[in-house]
């Protein structure tokens, strides 16, 4: 009696055993650590989890309106470790005073927006007008809504109401009003531009 009752132990081991063993070959079996299948995985965070056409939104802050945004085409990534939002199309942005007036205006044809810094960058016939009418040129633009400053280190040109001024390099308020060219070229006036 006693040893078959050892040989039913054996034999609940054995096959134990074997059973462990298989459960483990078929967990490893149906992991896929196949470096084309974690590039495919990889893929799908690049995959928008939005996408709009002519799309238009106003940020309030307490009730009140900071930005007017306008694009023809809207990409959200909010999938990635940086979630940001596209604009391949380029787009509008109207930002506003405590009182509604509007304070500055930037168009460009292609921006991101990075939503954990709250940073803007701006390319592609970038133009910004501030509330004086002062018109700045760039083909790239930088608004950090956190710091609430504007900058460029690329080529700008500044329109006044009376004279051009050319250079390399921007830093502004978010507003416009206030600004420096870190390394002006020229200054002509308006006359002298159109001849």
């Amino acid at each position: 009696m006693k040893s078959e009752l050892s040989s039913k132990k054996n034999i609940i081991k054995t096959a134990s055993g074997i059973l462990l063993l298989a459960v483990l070959i078929f967990t490893y079996a149906c992991s896929s650590n196949k470096p084309e299948e974690i590039k495919a995985i990889e893929k799908i965070q690049e995959i928008p989890s939005l996408e709009l056409e002519d799309y238009e939104t106003f940020v309030t802050d307490s009730g009140k309106v900071k930005y007017h945004i306008t694009t023809p085409h809207l990409l959200q990534y909010d999938k990635v470790e940086d979630p940001y939002k596209e604009f391949p199309k380029g787009g509008h942005i109207i930002t506003y005073d405590s009182i509604n007036v509007i304070k500055s205006e930037i168009k460009c044809q292609y921006a991101i927006n990075h939503d954990k810094e709250k940073l803007w960058d701006l390319r592609n016939n970038v133009e910004a007008i501030n509330e004086e009418g002062v018109i700045f040129n760039t083909e790239q633009l930088f608004w950090n809504e956190k710091e609430k400053r504007i900058y460029t280190d690329k080529f700008i040109k500044i329109t006044t109401e009376d004279k051009i001024i050319t250079g390399y390099g921007l830093e502004a308020d978010q507003s416009l009003n206030n600004y420096e060219i870190k390394n002006v070229s020229a200054v002509l006036g308006v006359d002298e531009e159109m001849q």
